[in-house]
């Protein structure tokens, strides 16, 4: 058995220093599950015990926070019909066995509160964004101004719904295309009154969310933004305007600034199948480093634990946030916090289809809320099919819990 050399033992002890948020939760080290959409809700907006159990793995993992992706403010706009959903339906017990099983050993949970707007689920939503458009593959109604407004009281009341069934903090989405996002993006955005235009006004209604919520939650309750360092798409969010909206987050009491990038836009590639190896966007990182002083995590293409140490030693990220990684193997914090380390053998896929890679790591989750994760074996294919089945299946579930298809 081989010695752990000093950069292995260094490296540990890197990702294994806590980190104080300026709410004053502490994250007990720099690891930090990042959002995905698990789909593991029971199809009427409440978490399934599949669910529960594949965030009290990841706790058991050693993972300092795991937020949950797609957590839907509004059951009218949901990213698949196996997002969980914060409101007026919600069962609380169900929700408290989810954080209760997330939050042991000291690790924080998060729910990623998500609105999809004009990338709202066909089959149980009217899609609407910042902008009506008539796009091939995407088309959407414009908000009103009314339905814009409301939007804070709307985060604020899941927020606060959040901390009332114990998690910790959250996350609001403004990335990967979604409401927010949208909102940020000229691409979608092309509004002439006070919620579009310059990126000032653009960022306008993700600013008043985060007033409204940290008004309703106080002031220990840790707060999350996800913003995309660009759209990666021509005439979308630019870097040097996400810089401004990074520096205009810092003045509103934001906790921690989680960078990605990319888009659901129909058609278009993912931050995966643009870069071959190594972490995404640690060059955004480091600009962002410049404009403010909120902690910041990356997110996006962390295979190694070195490439995780370095990012947060270069002062890049304060915390790294995995995804693919933790599917592959939930209890790797505990390896990359030990010196002698180990880093997770990824999969190899030939031509997979579009959404494949995805579909594969999201049954790849569902097998780890069963514990057969040993056995999941499954095909691209596969994956694909079952994964579609299954939210076809949903569908009629959701319908009934919230109704048909509604929009703003």
């Amino acid at each position: 058995m081989s010695t752990p050399s000093s950069t292995e033992s260094e490296s540990a002890a890197i990702l294994g220093a806590p980190l104080v948020l300026p709410s004053g939760v502490v994250l007990k080290n720099r690891l930090v599950k990042a959002a995905m959409s698990d789909s593991l809700g029971d199809g009427a907006g409440n978490p399934s015990i599949q669910q529960a159990r594949l965030y009290e793995r990841w706790a058991e993992g050693g993972v300092a926070l795991s937020i949950i992706g797609e957590v839907q403010v509004d059951s009218g706009f949901p990213e698949k019909p196996g997002n969980l959903v914060l409101g007026s339906q919600s069962d609380d017990a169900l929700l408290r066995q989810l954080t209760d099983a997330g939050s042991r050993h000291g690790t924080h949970v998060w729910p990623q509160l998500s609105h999809a707007g004009a990338l709202a689920h066909l089959p149980v939503s009217q899609p609407a964004g910042p902008s009506a458009l008539d796009l091939d593959g995407l088309q959407c109604d414009e908000m009103s101004v009314a339905s814009i407004e409301a939007l804070p009281a709307s985060y604020a009341g899941a927020a606060k719904h959040a901390q009332s069934v114990g998690f910790s903090g959250v996350e609001v989405h403004a990335g990967h295309g979604f409401l927010l996002s949208q909102f940020l993006s000229p691409l979608f955005n092309r509004r002439t009154d006070h919620f579009g235009g310059s990126i000032q006004n653009r960022c306008r209604i993700l600013l008043q969310i985060i007033n409204e919520i940290r008004a309703e939650v106080g002031p220990s309750f840790a707060i999350g933004v996800k913003i995309n360092s660009s759209d990666q798409l021509d005439g979308g969010l630019t870097e040097e305007d996400a810089l401004v909206v990074v520096s205009m987050l810092g003045e509103h009491g934001v906790d921690l600034i989680d960078i990605s990038g990319g888009t659901y836009f129909p058609g278009a590639a993912s931050s995966s199948d643009r870069r071959s190896a190594g972490p995404y966007f640690l060059d955004f990182a480091r600009r962002a480093r410049t404009v403010t002083g909120v902690p910041l995590m990356v997110t996006g293409g962390f295979k190694t634990r070195q490439e995780a140490a370095d990012a947060v030693s270069s002062g890049a990220a304060d915390v790294v946030g995995l995804a693919r990684t933790l599917a592959l193997d939930p209890s790797l914090p505990t390896k990359w916090l030990s010196p002698a380390g180990g880093d997770p053998e990824f999969p190899r896929f030939t031509s997979p289809p579009p959404g494949g890679i995805t579909a594969w790591f999201t049954m790849r989750l569902d097998a780890l809320g069963n514990d057969a994760a040993d056995a999941y074996a499954a095909t691209v294919d596969e994956a694909v099919d079952v994964y579609d089945s299954r939210d076809a299946a949903r569908v009629a579930t959701w319908k009934q819990a919230f109704g048909e298809t509604s929009g703003s």
